[in-house]
């Protein structure tokens, strides 16, 4: 499968060093607005094309699918592109700026016949199969709550404080605590209780936020772009606790019984950079001619998006063109 990346930024780098290991799939192409940068990129990356406009290289009929790295606020009109060009589609998280266009790029990817996903790549990984295996073992019993959280002292990156870029700390790493919950709980959330602290441009900071899932569930979670944290995420049960190392990418998983005894540990699985796994999630799923990975499927991106779109309303922040 040969791949295009567009936009060849920080993580785009990490995409292509992912590929490079990488057995049936190609970095084949990069497109950047400019044209150096991309065949700096290309040359530094192994990648084999590149290209100075997005558009010429979603022309390139050799592509199968296009990893999306842009700003938030561009994601809907560059997927939307890579659609109408008949291309396959991967998207960085968050995948929209709202529900609403997170919908209207579904539904036009389910018209077109076309693979479109998410990559929060924390779905993707291994490592969340040996937490759903340890729940389904009910180790834990019954859990009734988890907490989780994820801070980077990031607030120096321009784009983070962009209202026109979508920035805060909720789209680019409070994305991760609540597909956390979600990934624990399911999606039946019942109630949604938040506060923010605000940057100078309107944009939160720092964000607290209580879910209550149904089944008497409740997941506390927090994030931030000016704080560091120890990421983890803890889920709490009639029989004992779970503490996952980073909930970003997980470090270990352990289990404790109900006094405190350490009765399972797990470590992360070799890998690459992790980001293959979402890759060879989005090639067996167009092999199989599916429309989205069964890891996030489309029901799971919307709902996301929708507890975001609420928090954002209970905070009175809208993006510029909502």
């Amino acid at each position: 499968m040969k791949l295009g990346i567009l936009g060849a930024g920080n993580i785009a780098r990490k995409m292509a060093a992912t590929l490079n290991e990488m057995e049936h799939v190609e970095a084949y192409a990069v497109a950047s607005r400019d044209v150096q940068k991309a065949r700096e990129f290309a040359q530094k990356w192994n990648v084999r094309k590149a290209y100075g406009s997005y558009e010429e290289m979603l022309n390139d009929p050799e592509i199968d699918l296009v990893y999306v790295c842009t700003p938030h606020a561009l994601h809907f009109e560059h997927m939307m592109m890579c659609l109408d060009k008949g291309k396959h589609v991967l998207c960085e998280k968050s995948f929209t700026m709202n529900a609403d266009q997170a919908r209207k790029v579904l539904a036009y990817g389910k018209e077109k016949k076309l693979l479109v996903a998410e990559a929060i790549w924390t779905r993707y990984l291994p490592m969340r199969l040996v937490l759903d295996q340890i729940l389904e073992r009910r180790v834990i019993g019954e859990p009734h709550a988890l907490t989780a959280n994820l801070c980077y002292p990031i607030k120096g990156v321009k784009r983070l404080t962009d209202p026109a870029l979508a920035g805060g700390a909720l789209l680019d790493v409070g994305v991760y605590p609540i597909n956390f919950a979600m990934m624990v709980f399911g999606n039946e959330i019942e109630t949604i209780e938040s506060s923010c602290i605000k940057t100078d441009s309107g944009v939160d900071e720092s964000n607290s936020i209580t879910l209550t899932f149904k089944g008497d569930k409740m997941a506390v979670l927090h994030s931030s772009m000016v704080s560091t944290s120890d990421r983890r995420g803890s889920i709490f049960g009639s029989r004992g606790f779970i503490e996952f190392l980073n909930i970003n990418n997980c470090e270990g998983i352990n289990v404790y019984d109900r006094d405190y005894n350490l009765v399972e540990t797990y470590k992360p699985f070799k890998f690459i950079t992790g980001f293959e796994h979402q890759v060879e999630a989005c090639r067996k799923a167009i092999e199989e001619g599916e429309l989205e990975c069964k890891q996030m499927p489309h029901s799971e991106i919307i709902k996301v998006m929708e507890v975001m779109d609420t928090l954002r309303s209970q905070w009175g922040i809208r993006f510029p063109g909502e």
